[in-house]
C-alpha cells in the first residue's frame, strides 16, 4: 500500500448471530489502530445469540470521529444473502456492497453502487471450514478497497490466535483467499 487514504473510511458488516460478523469487524477495527488515528467499532446486536440479526460499523481515519452511528457507510458487507434488502438502503451513492453468493436471490432495488457477490461459503465449504466465511469477505474487502495494509490484518489474527496455531493457520488462509478474490476485483 503506497499512500494512507487521509479521508475517513466507514464500513457496516451485517449478518446473522454466530456468522463471525462482530469477530471480522473486531479484526479490521484492531488492525485500524495500528494505521490510522482514530478508530471506532460499534456492535448492535439482537438477544439472540445464534441466528438473530447482528451488525457492526467500523470507521477509521487520522481525523477524529464525530460519531460511530451511521446511518449509510461506503462500503456494507452483507455475510448472509438473506440479509441483502435490509442493508441495501445503507449503501451511500457510488458506495460497494459485499453480499454472500450461497442463496442470493434478491432483485437489487438501485443501480447506483457497486454490488459484488462473493462465493465466500463456497470457498470455506471447499476448505472444509464453513465458519470461516467470514475471514474470506474480510479479505475479500481488504483486497478490493486497498484502504488497509493486509500484513496489518494478518497481524491482528496473529495477536488473536497466535496461540492455537491450526486456528490460526485456518483463519490467515481463508483472509489470503479472500484477499487474492478482492485483488482481482480492485475497485
Amino acid at each position: 500500500m503506497e499512500n494512507k487514504s487521509t479521508e475517513k473510511t466507514d464500513i457496516i458488516m451485517a449478518g446473522l448471530g454466530g456468522m463471525g460478523v462482530l469477530l471480522a469487524g473486531q479484526i479490521l477495527s484492531g488492525a485500524a489502530l495500528k494505521y490510522f488515528n482514530h478508530v471506532s467499532w460499534l456492535p448492535s446486536y439482537a438477544v439472540q445469540k445464534r441466528g438473530g440479526l447482528c451488525e457492526c460499523t467500523v470507521v477509521f481515519s487520522d481525523n477524529e470521529i464525530a460519531s460511530p452511528i451511521i446511518d449509510q457507510a461506503q462500503t456494507v458487507i452483507v455475510f448472509d444473502s438473506s440479509q441483502f434488502l435490509t442493508f441495501e438502503n445503507r449503501v451511500i451513492h457510488n458506495g460497494l456492497m459485499l453480499v454472500e453468493s450461497a442463496g442470493f436471490k434478491d432483485e437489487p432495488s438501485r443501480n447506483d453502487y457497486n454490488l459484488e457477490k462473493i462465493p465466500g461459503m463456497e470457498i470455506a465449504v471447499s476448505m472444509g471450514e464453513g465458519q470461516i466465511n467470514n475471514l474470506i469477505l474480510l479479505g475479500t474487502y481488504v483486497g478490493m478497497s486497498n484502504k488497509i495494509p493486509s500484513n496489518l490484518i494478518e497481524d491482528e489474527m496473529e495477536t488473536r490466535f497466535g496461540n492455537r496455531k491450526a486456528i490460526l493457520e485456518r483463519n490467515l488462509t481463508a483472509f489470503r483467499k479472500g484477499l487474492e478474490l478482492g485483488n482481482s476485483k480492485k475497485i
